[in-house]
């Protein structure tokens, strides 16, 4: 395995496919039915912009550290920028065996535009490689049409107008992948409930160890990886099917801990602080009433 293959701009990324020179200099799309083997060896890579793939037949696995996935037909990925994957070749593979569509877009086209600020809300970027959206035929049709709307318009001449249509047809696909993505949560629902499950018995297991005293309060983090998910998947998934991220779903968890804490037993509010993984009982105090509209000392006054 060589070091890592850093791709800091669009034309690199078209050189290292070979593939002819991109038609604008911040976004491109590529036809992967059209890209030939890396070579011998399989390549690590990260890139400076982010990628959209969508896959419409078996291709090249790809990893994320030790994650693996194949593209199964009608799959979307997303990748932001920065993040390492590792590109497997097969020997045994054809051109065609990888037909499908890659769009790349460099940070900087939409730089001072209004998807920059939004592009924080497609969580779905930070998603891990098994998380991935899963197409219908219709759904694989009408990207098709928005990434066909991108590829006119940057084979058109640039002008004033070219960044905003590009960037708003850009924003257009990421809001149908928004869309396609809570359709998935919807269609997974008893997988969801178990994911639930899952989640709620992590808690009760790590408040009921040693670990709050040895690590502090759970993190998402954590959480996600105890259940093999990225988590921003979870956070996300648990939204659609409670109403809460996984944040909130800590939080409230602590919170029923506090009170129990708190009317069974003689503990001042500061040891309660502590027991519950918190290293400044302010913190401890200022999420209780956050949470509960009253401070730890009036709730157990008043029950």
């Amino acid at each position: 395995m060589k070091d890592i293959y850093h791709i800091e701009t669009i034309t690199e990324l078209n050189k290292l496919l070979n593939q002819e020179k991109p038609k604008h200099p911040l976004v491109s799309i590529i036809d992967f039915s059209k890209v030939k083997s890396f070579g011998e060896t399989d390549v690590k890579t990260t890139t400076g912009f982010y990628c959209i793939m969508l896959k419409n037949q078996q291709c090249n696995k790809v990893k994320y550290g030790r994650e693996y996935f194949d593209f199964q037909e009608g799959t979307l990925t997303f990748f932001p920028p920065n993040r390492a994957a590792t590109i497997e070749n097969d020997d045994n593979q054809q051109p065609t065996d990888s037909a499908g569509l890659g769009l790349f877009f460099h940070p900087d086209l939409i730089r001072r535009t209004s998807l920059a600020n939004k592009m924080k809300e497609y969580t779905f970027f930070s998603y891990g490689l098994k998380e991935a959206l899963h197409l219908s035929d219709k759904e694989k049709q009408t990207l098709n049409d928005c990434i066909a709307k991108i590829d006119n318009e940057i084979s058109q001449n640039i002008d004033n107008h070219s960044q905003t249509l590009i960037v708003s047809n850009i924003e257009l696909l990421l809001n149908y992948c928004s869309r396609y993505y809570d359709r998935q949560f919807i269609t997974r629902k008893n997988n969801n409930h178990e994911i639930l499950i899952k989640f709620e018995n992590i808690l009760k297991d790590y408040f009921n160890s040693d670990s709050l005293k040895k690590n502090g309060i759970p993190t998402v983090k954590y959480c996600a990886e105890k259940i093999f998910l990225s988590p921003n998947y979870l956070s996300d998934l648990l939204k659609k099917e409670t109403g809460r991220n996984a944040q909130d779903h800590i939080h409230s968890y602590i919170i029923e801990e506090a009170k129990n804490s708190l009317l069974n037993s003689n503990a001042t509010v500061s040891e309660i602080a502590f027991k519950l993984g918190f290293e400044y009982p302010q913190y401890f105090s200022k999420l209780f009433k956050t949470k509960t509209g009253v401070s730890p000392a009036e709730y157990r006054s008043m029950n």
